[in-house]
């Protein structure tokens, strides 16, 4: 086992020799550390208090707001315990606080805190879905933002303050330090080399110490080796901070594993849900055609709806060919034109090298179903909608383009941002996009291109990957 050859020891043999001298000196210190004691361990236990503020106090309570107005089925009910978990919180921290600036924050946070639980049982008792839309919108984010504003005001203010105590202990120290030298002047020939040796071993680990607390807070939770000190305190602080860090780093990576699979899960789900409306009027005209005494049409009809829920299962697989996104996408247009044979025609064009290039699924449909519904339909007259591959480096673009309605660029640029921000606007648009990325990377995903009165172009970037490379 390592000596435990401590700090206290090391400077109690100092004490020992030099006792006479520093008498004195210890008794000022003292005083004056008594005196900067009290009001940093006040500071000290504010800002510690204050960071235990939950740092996602905004997402939470604006999330479980929002699954509560729209009745979803994830709804926790009202996050009244967050809400008063934060009052507790704030008037904890309102009791321990003398300062005027972080007297005023954390006041602003209390009274933010009760507005916001009055606001909350307000959306309760409001029946109107538009009316809790506007409320959670005009009220509870802009509360909760508030809230987290002024928690962290309160922080910095509290955290400057300790800032200024701390460079007042150490111009006192410097002080003291000075008058250690000039008493100590007699002993320095007897000491030098202990003094010196003292020094050495206590510094150098803390500038080693201070430089990995930099390395951390610059966000490298790499783990490394322990400070070497011949310190014990000093060694078990350093080996404290590499498993500190060692567990820190494998929870950021278990919880990065966890939102990567949940997002997994959802947009899984997503993939797997299929517009009961297109399968409605699709019957409806399956039976129009029966009725019509068009039996081979029908048929055909049939064979392409059953053709695309085959291709939308995809043996459960959530990442298939482009040949078979080809077909899918093929059956739906069939299925479409039988519908609006009049206003829809189409073209595909894929070059047959990039067939086995893999993709998410239900990539194309959607941006077929947008560019029908939202482009020919509203123009008056034949539309056509064109799907065309490239090869771009060792990229694949695939462009569904056509020749509808368009887009005014105010809405263009809406939909764009949008699509960035994973907004749930743009009639899927943003999904594809996401599900693009979550694949991929951010270097892939969707772009627009639209003139009011001409058209609109979606341009899909994925990689070209074959099914080998995709499974690594």
């Amino acid at each position: 086992m390592r000596r435990r050859d401590s700090i206290e020891s090391r400077m109690r043999r100092l004490v020992v020799s030099v006792c006479v001298f520093v008498a004195a000196f210890l008794a000022v210190t003292l005083a004056l550390a008594l005196a900067y004691t009290g009001q940093y361990k006040n500071l000290l236990y504010n800002v510690t208090t204050a960071s235990e503020f939950n740092q996602d106090f905004k997402e939470n309570i604006d999330l479980k707001m929002y699954y509560y107005v729209i009745e979803s089925q994830y709804s926790e009910g009202l996050p009244i315990q967050e809400v008063q978990a934060a009052q507790a919180l704030a008037k904890n921290l309102l009791s321990a606080t003398s300062q005027k600036d972080s007297l005023r924050a954390i006041t602003s946070v209390l009274d933010l805190c009760e507005n916001l639980e009055e606001k909350i049982y307000q959306i309760e008792e409001t029946q109107s879905y538009d009316d809790r839309q506007s409320q959670l919108e005009n009220n509870i984010y802009v509360l909760t933002a508030l809230i987290e504003k002024y928690m962290y005001n309160y922080l910095y203010y509290e955290s400057a303050q300790l800032n200024r105590i701390q460079q007042q202990v150490s111009r006192r120290l410097a002080a003291e330090i000075l008058l250690v030298l000039v008493l100590s002047a007699v002993l320095t020939l007897l000491l030098i080399r202990y003094s010196v040796r003292l020094a050495r071993s206590v510094t150098q680990p803390v500038v080693e110490l201070s430089r990995r607390a930099e390395d951390v807070t610059g966000g490298d939770l790499t783990a490394r080796e322990p400070v070497r000190s011949e310190t014990y305190e000093l060694r078990t602080l350093s080996e404290g901070m590499e498993q500190m860090i060692s567990r820190l780093n494998a929870q950021i990576q278990e919880i990065t594993q966890k939102q990567a699979s949940l997002r997994k899960t959802e947009l899984a789900l997503l993939q797997a849900q299929i517009n009961p409306h297109f399968l409605y009027n699709t019957m409806d005209t399956i039976i129009w055609l029966i009725e019509a005494d068009r039996p081979q049409a029908a048929e055909e009809m049939v064979s392409n709806l059953s053709d695309f829920f085959r291709h939308s299962l995809s043996r459960g697989e959530d990442v298939i060919t482009l040949e078979e996104e080809e077909r899918h996408v093929c059956s739906y247009l069939q299925i479409q034109q039988a519908r609006y044979k009049d206003i829809l025609s189409y073209t595909i064009a894929i070059d047959p090298a990039l067939r086995g290039t893999r993709l998410p699924k239900l990539t194309l449909q959607p941006l077929v179903e947008n560019a029908l519904y939202h482009g020919i339909k509203r123009k008056r007259g034949r539309g056509c909608i064109r799907i065309t591959s490239q090869v771009e480096g060792a990229d694949v673009l695939l462009r569904i383009a056509d020749d509808g309605a368009g887009m005014s660029p105010v809405r263009l640029e809406e939909l764009s941002r949008a699509i960035e921000s994973g907004e749930r606007v743009g009639f899927g648009l943003a999904a594809v996009h996401e599900r693009l990325r979550l694949q991929f990377g951010s270097p892939y995903g969707l772009t627009l291109a639209s003139r009011e009165g001409e058209g609109t172009t979606v341009t899909v970037r994925f990689p070209r990957r074959e099914r080998e490379e995709a499974e690594r």
